[in-house]
Parts: structure tokens; C-alpha cells; sequence
């Protein structure tokens, strides 16, 4: 009778390659790369349901009837009570026909981008802008002086880009091979 290893056995993870030039370069293991993938679509999702939420004001954030279908401007409010430094700059741009529609246009791209794996680079920039826009609308943040989520977003939105987390679980390797990505890889 021949036995087979149980599934749990623990894989032996690969060592860093080295390059020619005598410099160490980690390898991502697989299990690594799923994980960044989930934390990437997660945070898709994030940006996805927050669109959503206040396209159709499904009662969380976004109340029921306040909602952008609903003729509502769901920026204006959260500029309107901007507190720090910024305020006067955001409260100067509260309900300008402008900010909603491009908040909107962020949220579903960056959304778009992250949870389906292209564009990552594009994302990271704009998921970055978009998250420092929002961290110094309200400054200093309530429980630290300096960091929030905002700023651990705006973090994790360039970790997942540098590491190309678009490759698994996403549409990132066959989004690199079109010829408009080669042509301008910052589209990556």
C-alpha cells in the first residue's frame, strides 16, 4: 500500500535567485501572490461598493433618497464639514458641478482597476491622489497624529502596483501583452 503526502504538508518555499550582477532579489511565492491578489480585489471592492452606495443610496453610507440618481450631490456634504488646514479650500469647491461626477469617475475606475487586475499603475496613482484628497480634507486624523486608513490605502494601492498583484487572480499578464500597454507601459 502506498501512501500519498497529506495535503497540509508544508511546501518548501524557493530560495532568492541570484542575479548576475551578485544582488539578492526575492522571489514572490505563490501562496504570497494569491494573498496580494485577495488584498487587491479587496480593496477594489471597497472603492466598487462605496460607488455604488452612493449611485443608488442603498441606506449606508449613503442614505436611501440622498443618493447621486436621486439628483443628491454626494460630495458636498463631506467637503462641507472638512476641518484643518485644507478646509477652506474644500468648502470653496462643495457642490461645484465638477467634484462629484470626477469622485464618481475615481471611485469606479480605481474600483474597476484593482478588482479586476489592469491598470494597476494608473490605480495606484489615482487610488494615492484620491486617498490623500480624502486624509487632508479632515486633518490631523481623529485616533493619530499623523496616519489613518487613508494613508494605509494609499500605501497598499502602490505595494499591489510594484508587485504587479494584477498577475494573479486578474487580467494583468494579458492586459501587458496589448500593443497599446507596450507601447506606453505606464498603463500597466
Amino acid at each position: 500500500m502506498t501512501t500519498t503526502p497529506h495535503r497540509t504538508q508544508r511546501q518548501h518555499l524557493p530560495a532568492p535567485v541570484m542575479a548576475p550582477d551578485g544582488d539578492r532579489h526575492p522571489i514572490i511565492t505563490t501562496a504570497a501572490g494569491r494573498a496580494l491578489a485577495v488584498l487587491r480585489i479587496v480593496y477594489g471592492l471597497t472603492f466598487l461598493w462605496a460607488f455604488l452606495d452612493k449611485l443608488f443610496g442603498f441606506g449606508y453610507a449613503t442614505k436611501s433618497g440622498k443618493s447621486w440618481l436621486d439628483g443628491a450631490d454626494v460630495t458636498a456634504g463631506f467637503l462641507k464639514g472638512s476641518m484643518g488646514p485644507m478646509s477652506s479650500f474644500y468648502h470653496s469647491i462643495a457642490g461645484d458641478w465638477w467634484v462629484t461626477p470626477l469622485f464618481m469617475i475615481a471611485l469606479v475606475g480605481i474600483g474597476l482597476a484593482l478588482t479586476l487586475g489592469i491598470g494597476m499603475r494608473v490605480a495606484a496613482v489615482s487610488g494615492v491622489l484620491l486617498y490623500l484628497l480624502m486624509w487632508s480634507a479632515n486633518l490631523p486624523p481623529q485616533t493619530n497624529p499623523v496616519l489613518d486608513d487613508h494613508i494605509l490605502g494609499a500605501v497598499t494601492v502602490v505595494v499591489l502596483a510594484l508587485v504587479a498583484a494584477g498577475n494573479v487572480w486578474g487580467f494583468g499578464k494579458v492586459c501587458s501583452g496589448l500593443a497599446i500597454v507596450r507601447k506606453y507601459p505606464w498603463l500597466q
